[in-house]
This record gives C-alpha cells, structure tokens and sequence, in this order.
C-alpha cells in the first residue's frame, strides 16, 4: 500500500463567502494576495453565500464537504477563511476536514509574525499571538477529553494543563507589556526634543501597499524595504530630513492597514502607531489605480478614528498616477489649499509638488504639546 503523500503547507483552500450581501467587491481578490504574502503558492478557491453564519462550521455542513473535496484534489495543509471564527468554529472544521484552519484574523498575524524585524515588532506580534491563544487554548488538548473526571474537586490532566498553559500565558503577556511600555517612555522623550526643536513631524498611512515604503524612499532615500505585497512593512522606520521650504523634519513609514483590522492587533500595535497619534501631518497615502480605492481610503480613516488620530491634518496623496493615468500635479479646494496631490512614487512624477505641499501644511500647523501618555488603546 502506497502511503499518502502529506499534505503540502504551501498549498491553501480559501474560503470566501458572501453573509447577508454585505462582502466588499474585492474581498475575494485580497484574501488570496494575504494568503500569499503569507508564503501560499498554491491555492483553489471556495466560494458561497449565506444568510448568516453557521454556528458549528461558519460554512454550511454542505459547504464544509465542497471545501473537503477541494483540500483533497489539492493536498492542501490549510484551509483559510476570509472571516473570523469563534474558537469553537474553527476546532470544529478542523476536526471534520482533518485540516489546519485559519481564520482571517490568525492568517494577518502569521503574516504579522514572518515580517517583525525589529525588538518592538516582535514584541508586538508575540504580544498579539497570546492574547489570541489565550482563547483557543483547548484546541491543543483536545486528545486529553478522554482524561478528565478525576476524583473530588480535581479535574483531569487535560485540564490542569489548560490552567497551567492560562497562567504561563498572563505571566507573559505582563512581561510583554511591561516592556513595551518601556520602549514607549524612551520615544516620549524623543518625541519631546523634536518638538522642543521644531521639528515637522509627518507619519505615512494608508491601506497596506498603497506604495507607502516606496513613497517613503523618494521622501527621505532611506533604502527601505519595499514589495508589492500587503504587509510588506511592518515596523515603524523613521528618517530625519531636510525639506528646503519646510525645514527639518522626521517622516515615519508605519504599518499599513486593511480591510476589518481587528481591534485586538491594533491595540497589541500601539507602539507602532504613536508616529501616527503623535505626527503633526498624516501623508494619506492612497492607490490610485485600485477600482475600490474610496472604499480603501474609508477603511484608513476609521482605524485613524480608533486609534485617536482622526483629528490630526491630513494630506490625500493619490500614489501610482504612472498606472491610474492621472496627471501628476495637485488639486485645490475652493480655498486655494491643496486638497489632494496626484503623483507616482514609482517615476518621482509630482513629488517635488509634494514637497511643496507638507512645506504649506507646516507653515499653517499649530504648536504642539506632546503629552507623555499616549492614549489607551
């Protein structure tokens, strides 16, 4: 007998489904470009439409068996949906597909894991990682079921070690905190002698691969890392500068966002996101030539509201124009001030129209005061 090959970990089943009509346009389309950011080269795609969620698998019973057909015609090692499943959710489809399963949520941190470079990224991330873990504990004790029922008060051996894994896990979600906490008084103090030297503060934002690092680069020639891929950066980089019409300033390349951030990263995040609560301007960074590229933008604005940065200026820089077809140049309110820049990161069309505009919004901006807390996340 001809044993049965194991399955391949970089083959995928993505799972998208359509509940109650409410699915953006390019749901699908993103999912599969994470799925490869996340190191997936091979992938069949699952799709459905649902009223609402199904309480045992997310999917219908009879879409959990096409997703089944689907994960043997492609040995996949995972099944990924496009969603968040309950705990419950996902040991479920687990245990009738024989399969690894991530949900939407647990495939943005295993990205999140593989792109943290520096000591404040992987923090985060495994700061992250536990807080999730710390709900689905049970999935890796499942074998220990048969176990339980031990005499009086005690439980079994399958349950002390959930208990013991509960512990270890807050013990060191503390230490995590602890030091995150640290990182972020010394960039408080860092924070304060730039504003004691006048120093423009300026944050890059926008939804992931807009062309942030790349824009990043032409602004400060910085030779950080750029890709087209979603979550190619992750760590916060920041550069001085010297804008001849604006004077000194720090420009700040941060983490892109996405599609339903869960609140959970974005909190675990807060060190990454103080260039952001803190800037003086948000270069709002969008993909020109993206057809739901509003719908983008709406997503960034409603992580900045979260994160407490809705208030700080923002300039919209429509990046990519070499692909959209649009003329590089800026365009003006019935004011006169530059509502929106359009230019190519990419050619370096429009950015020195660019320069000129943070060069205005510095000269308009308020004084402020940084205060040494940021806000709770």
């Amino acid at each position: 007998m001809i044993p049965a090959a194991a399955p391949d970990n970089q083959a995928a089943v993505l799972v998208s489904l359509d509940i109650g009509n409410t699915i953006p346009e390019d749901a699908a389309e993103e999912l599969v470009r994470l799925a490869g950011s996340a190191g997936i080269r091979r992938h069949a795609e699952v799709r459905g439409r649902r009223p609402r969620p199904d309480p045992k698998f997310y999917a219908g019973s009879g879409k959990v068996e096409e997703i089944g057909r689907a994960v043997a015609a492609l040995n996949a090692g995972w099944v990924i949906f496009n969603h968040d499943l309950s705990p419950a959710q996902e040991r479920n489809v687990e245990a009738e597909l024989q399969c690894r399963v991530l949900d939407r949520t647990g495939l943005i941190l295993e990205i999140f894991s593989q792109r943290a470079q520096t000591s404040v990224g992987k923090l985060q991330v495994e700061l992250a990682q536990l807080e999730r873990a710390s709900t689905r504990l049970v999935r890796g004790w499942t074998h220990l079921e048969r176990q339980r029922g031990g005499l009086g008060k005690t439980g079994g051996p399958g349950e002390k070690q959930i208990e013991l894994d509960r512990r270890y896990i807050a013990k060191r979600v503390r230490v995590l905190r602890d030091r995150l906490d640290t990182l972020r008084r010394q960039r408080t103090v860092q924070r304060r002698a730039r504003a004691r030297g006048d120093v423009l503060s300026v944050s890059l934002v926008g939804y992931t691969n807009a062309g942030k690092s790349t824009l990043f680069n032409a602004l400060t020639r910085a030779g950080a890392y750029e890709a087209d891929q979603l979550f190619a950066t992750l760590d916060t980089t920041t550069r001085r500068v010297w804008l001849p019409e604006a004077g000194n300033a720090v420009i700040s390349d941060t983490v892109g966002f996405i599609r339903d951030l869960p609140h959970g990263l974005v909190a675990a995040f807060r060190a990454t996101l103080e260039e952001t609560v803190r800037a003086d301007l948000l270069l709002h960074v969008v993909d020109s030539a993206s057809p739901v590229r509003e719908q983008q933008a709406a997503e960034v604005d409603k992580v900045l509201s979260e994160i407490g940065a809705g208030g700080i200026p923002q300039l919209l820089v429509w990046n990519k124009a070499d692909v959209s077809g649009l003329e590089p140049g800026v365009e003006r309110d019935e004011y006169g001030r530059i509502r929106r820049v359009f230019m190519s990161a990419r050619t370096g069309a429009g950015l020195a129209e660019l320069r000129g505009a943070i060069a205005g919004a510095a000269k308009a901006r308020p004084i402020r005061t940084p205060s040494p807390e940021l806000i709770s996340l």
